[in-house]
């Protein structure tokens, strides 16, 4: 007790149930206590190691340009080879149309200059064949120049399937003729269908 009256003395230091530090351990942040830890630490400043390392970066944009231009290559090699290979049927098409062509015309002419008349009726469409009878078409032939030889030129290929056939007749006379050529359906094989200009 106080043998001096007056106020109550007041103890000094913390009030009981909080521990007082160690004088040797460091003292709490500033604004907090050990069961109220304060605010975090600043981070450390620059030229501190990350408490993990960043994946790599390099190489990545290389690798993805090298797999874009090898897709792009495939691409080019597939599309540009579906169109060799388009125009390699179109131009085989027409050389072979063309040979065809010019083969229907020559056995044409060929059975005309050795008088085989028959034979070249055979050789003529049905719309020809429709209009004159084998035997109206042996007299018409047997009238006309004989054949002495002929030269048959590049096929034309515009609206139809056009010959044109230089002829050399026994007279000595010559003409150029362009024979119509269409396509049998029953054999697939070109024939004669008269002439054009």
């Amino acid at each position: 007790m106080n043998p001096m009256p007056g106020p109550p003395e007041i103890p000094t230091g913390p009030p009981s149930g909080y521990d007082t530090p160690a004088p040797d351990s460091p003292a709490p942040a500033p604004g907090g206590s050990p069961l109220f830890p304060g605010p975090p630490a600043p981070p450390p400043g620059p030229g501190v190691v990350p408490p993990f390392a960043a994946p790599p970066t390099e190489g990545r944009t290389m690798r993805l340009w090298l797999g874009l231009g090898a897709a792009g290559l495939a691409v080019l090699l597939c599309c540009g080879g579906g169109i060799v290979a388009l125009s390699g049927l179109t131009v085989f098409g027409v050389r072979a149309l063309d040979e065809r062509a010019r083969v229907g015309a020559t056995d044409y002419l060929s059975a005309l200059e050795r008088s085989e008349y028959a034979q070249a009726y055979a050789l003529l469409c049905e719309d020809q064949q429709a209009r004159q009878t084998a035997s109206d078409f042996a007299r018409e032939q047997a009238r006309s120049p004989r054949i002495s030889s002929f030269q048959v030129r590049k096929t034309e290929m515009v609206t139809s399937i056009v010959v044109p056939v230089d002829i050399v007749y026994a007279t000595g006379s010559s003409s150029t003729l362009k024979f119509v050529m269409e396509q049998d359906t029953a054999t697939g094989d070109l024939e004669v269908c008269g002439t054009t200009d």
